[in-house]
């Protein structure tokens, strides 16, 4: 017999874990960064360069200035060509400078 508290705690329990499920199932669609950029290289297997252009502001010039990264995203299927614009997910180091993954096509 839980009587009215034990129907109520039960309650409560119950959605707690309903609540919990979903933070984790929203965490793991959004870990990592997330960057846009083009692909510059794909000479490599499974890999393409893809270089991220950035709009800084100097502090002291107060002048804005471009900065460009080029990092190296893992392309399972080796679809991406150069030219493609594309979206980037960080994820686990795959091997010594790949920690990028390519989502998909912008």
């Amino acid at each position: 017999m839980l009587g009215l508290f034990g129907k109520k705690q039960a309650e409560k329990t119950e959605n707690a874990k309903a609540e919990k499920a979903e933070v984790l199932a929203s965490k793991k669609e959004s870990k990592g960064r997330k960057l846009q950029g083009v692909v510059v290289s794909n000479k490599m297997k499974k890999t393409v360069v893809v270089a991220v252009t950035q709009s800084k502001k100097h502090p002291k010039y107060q002048k804005y200035f471009t900065v460009t990264k080029r990092l190296k995203a893992h392309d399972e299927n080796n679809e991406y060509r150069i030219g493609d614009k594309v979206m980037i997910q960080e994820t686990r180091p795959l091997s010594k400078e790949k920690r990028w993954k390519v989502i998909n096509k912008v």
